[in-house]
Order: structure tokens, then sequence, then C-alpha cells
């Protein structure tokens, strides 16, 4: 069996390591495709060299996060390999192209965590979701939840709840990075005594949601550390926002690095769907800088609270966040990518 893998951004990169190992323990062919929309260094590269992934056979390195500027790649290295699967991650645009231009190829898709709902039609990741589940041959679940949500809509394909493969790469990894990360050390900082803040959703990037983002940052009580995607870090030195002493603005940081910081944390303040998860997973409250999330377990369970772009809610939640006890296990065990090739290699028997 060969499975053309379509990575494009630093999660995809992450959850893409577990999967590649699983892949070639089952004996399949792995072929993987980055379509570049992320291409600076530190948030492309340097996962690719912390974490082990082997070198992507194709990169079509056209810097663009445009979903039609990818497919011409994508359908050439889809006609030169001809794969029995294409396996797209996540919510991206590269997960969009992907999808589509094996669906014009005639090639079966397989969407790893599939079902993801938000129910926020004006994010572009809410409407990316939806589509690549209504034409994959293959959902890949995180969870009951999802593979409900998906039986709802009455998809075509096969639904397989696997748990989630960013698990499988965070409980491996975390206390690895902890041990030989020296962020803390480099910034001056102790465990459990400062705050990190990621904000790089395109809609939290423009102003003036940007604006009253870092508003509320720069009113909390304590460091906080802000490793800040390149766009944040442009529209925040480009309109002049005002960080105030406390906030730290820092490049992105690497997979070791950022896991360290994270994992020992008081609280989390982020847009991201990725980092909401690490946070359960950590033990570390979290603080979700939009109005929904697809990831509802971790609010229901007082793990995380949504905020939106509102500085004032953001302070109260920050400066009230304690880690609830007795939090269950979600979104899988750390063994999803054995079961993501064995769903794939099970499609040899269905057919």
């Amino acid at each position: 069996m060969k499975v053309l893998s379509v990575v494009g951004n630093r999660p995809q990169f992450i959850k893409s390591g577990p999967v590649a190992v699983a892949l070639r323990e089952a004996g399949i062919d792995e072929v993987t495709v980055h379509t570049g929309q992320h291409w600076d260094r530190e948030l492309s590269e340097v996962f690719f060299e912390e974490l082990g992934l082997p070198e992507p056979e194709y990169r079509l390195d056209l810097h663009t996060a445009d979903a039609e500027r990818m497919r011409p790649g994508l359908a050439a290295a889809l006609e030169r390999e001809r794969p029995d699967w294409a396996l797209v991650y996540g919510d991206t645009n590269s997960t969009l192209a992907g999808a589509e231009a094996a669906g014009d190829a005639g090639v079966p898709v397989a969407h790893v965590e599939a079902g993801l709902r938000s129910g926020d039609l004006s994010m572009p990741e809410e409407r990316n979701r939806i589509a690549v589940d209504r034409g994959a041959a293959l959902l890949l679940c995180p969870d009951e939840r999802s593979a409900e949500i998906l039986r709802g809509e009455a998809v075509a394909g096969r639904i397989e709840v696997v748990g989630d493969v960013m698990a499988d790469a965070c409980f491996r990894l975390s206390p690895i990075a902890r041990e030989r990360s020296r962020i803390l050390g480099r910034l001056g900082l102790v465990p459990g005594g400062y705050v990190v803040a990621t904000i790089h959703r395109e809609a939290n990037v423009q102003v003036p949601r940007l604006r009253r983002i870092v508003a509320g940052l720069s009113r909390l009580d304590e460091p906080v550390v802000f490793p800040a995607h390149p766009r944040t870090r442009r529209a925040v030195l480009a309109h002049g926002l005002a960080s105030g002493e406390r906030v730290r603005l820092l490049e992105p940081l690497g997979y070791i690095d950022m896991a360290a910081l994270c994992s020992q944390a008081r609280v989390i303040v982020t847009d991201s769907g990725g980092l909401q998860k690490e946070a359960y997973w950590y033990g570390v409250p979290c603080v979700t800088a939009r109005p929904s999330t697809e990831w509802v377990d971790t609010v229901e369970l007082g793990a995380n609270v949504l905020v939106d772009d509102d500085p004032d809610a953001l302070v109260a939640a920050v400066a009230a966040a304690r880690p609830p006890e007795g939090l269950p296990p979600l979104y899988g065990d750390g063994n999803s990518s054995p079961r993501v090739a064995a769903a794939l290699l099970a499609s040899l028997a269905a057919a």
C-alpha cells in the first residue's frame, strides 16, 4: 500500500511524526508533500529537524496559504505516485487542497481529525472541515462526539474513532522537552510563574481584535511570554500595539522549547486548536481568545474558558484560572497512530 500524506503547517508536522512511524512499522509506503503553507524556518524546518521527520519527497515551496495555488503541484504528485490513499490532517487550506486534488485524481481521502465542529461558519477552518469530511472515504475521528457529528451529517465515508495523533507526540515528547530545553533559564522564568500567549488566527491578527487581545495581555499581573507567529508579529509592530512591560514578544519557537515552555506555564492564552488540547494534556488551564472552539469537551470540563477578544474577560479568566481536578482522559491514549495505519490497511480487506 502507498499513502500520499499532505502537510503544510506547524501542527501538521507534529501530527505527521508519530503517524509516519506507525505507517512504516505497518509496512505502508508513505510519500509526503509539503505544500509550503508555513515556510519560515521557525514554523517549518525546525520541526523536521527536532522531530526527526523524514524529508518530504515533494516540496511545493509556494509560500502561500492559497489552496488554489497548491492544487496543481498536488495533482502532479498524485499523478506521478498513484497512491492508494491521500492522507490529510486537520482543517487548513493545505488540508482542503490535498482533499480536492485527490478527489479530482480519483484517489480516496483519509481525513485525520474528522468530525470536529465549532459551529462558527465565519471561520475558514470550519468550512474546510465540513468540505473535507463530505468528500473523505475514511474519517479518522479523535472521539465519539466527532463520530456522532459525522453520523448526523450522513457522510458517505467510513467512520473510525482512533483518538488524536497529536496526543501521541505530546505524551512521548513533552517529558523529553522539559529535560532538554533551557528556555525557562534563558528567559529567567520559573515553573508555574508565567503565562504563555499565542495568537495567529486570521481574524485575530486584524485590528481591532488584535488590539483588544494585546490590551488584555498587557494588563496581566505576571510575566507573559508571547512567541509570535510571523504575521502576528508584523501586525503588532505595524500597528504600534503596546504590549506592556510584562509582555515579552518572541520569535516562534521550535517544538522542544515550546513544549517545555507551555507544559510548565501557569496559564496558556491562545487561539490555537492544537494548543487547547496540549494545555489539557499538560494539566495547564487554558484561556481561548475565540468565540467558539471545536474542542468543546475542554470547555465543558472547566479546563478551558472562551473569552473571544474581550480584554476584561481575558484578564478575569487568567486571574481565576486553576487546574481542574480529576480530569478524565480526552482525545486518545497516545496510541492513535497505529490505529490510523490499521484503518488504512483494513481498506484492503474491504476492497
